[in-house]
């Protein structure tokens, strides 16, 4: 573990802490399978799909970012009924608290296999957002890594936005020069 201003994490790094989490909640928490596709990065602020349940969560440390999980509507009812072994089959509160605590699990699992490379982070409480012809959009200008899963027959979004915290590098590391990349491929 290290706090160390100039550890590098890579993209491949962060879609395997990503797609181990989010395969280890899906099976323990959900009893369901994720099937992951391939991992891309995306400049904009991440996927998420035009209409459904997108959930956030901020990360801060040593390292500061948000991570996300997005799915359709149908999935998130589906997801909530395996959760709490009881038929849900339109967005209410217990779904959107079941999708923001799935976002934490996921997220939260992500974070403690990363720690052991950039050093301790903590997780904010999630923000759940449902609704139809929206998007989201990162406000700094970042790389996400997004890896897409498949749940039967629709896919769920799980991304993570990460960079070193500029408060805790020291402001003589150095001077006049750019932070390094942070993420690579």
């Amino acid at each position: 573990m290290t706090n160390d201003p100039e550890v590098i994490l890579s993209q491949s790094e962060v879609a395997a802490a990503i797609k181990t989490a989010t395969g280890e909640v899906f099976s323990t928490m959900l009893g369901m399978e994720a099937v992951a596709g391939d991992d891309f990065t995306e400049k904009a602020g991440g996927v998420a799909p035009a209409s459904g349940v997108v959930s956030l969560i901020g990360l801060a440390g040593s390292w500061v970012g948000t991570g996300s999980l997005a799915c359709t509507a149908a999935l998130a009812c589906k997801l909530t009924s395996q959760l709490l072994m009881s038929e849900f089959e339109t967005i209410n509160e217990e779904v959107l608290d079941s999708v923001a605590e799935l976002t934490n699990m996921i997220v939260g699992n992500v974070k403690t296999i990363l720690e052991e490379k950039v050093g301790a982070m903590g997780l904010s409480t999630p923000t759940v957002i449902f609704g139809r012809n929206f998007q989201t959009r990162s406000a700094r200008n970042h790389e996400w890594t997004v890896v897409p899963f498949t749940c039967g027959d629709t896919q769920l979004f799980v991304q993570l936005c990460l960079a070193p915290n500029r408060d805790t590098v020291p402001k003589n590391l150095h001077p006049g020069f750019p932070m390094p990349q942070v993420l690579t491929r």
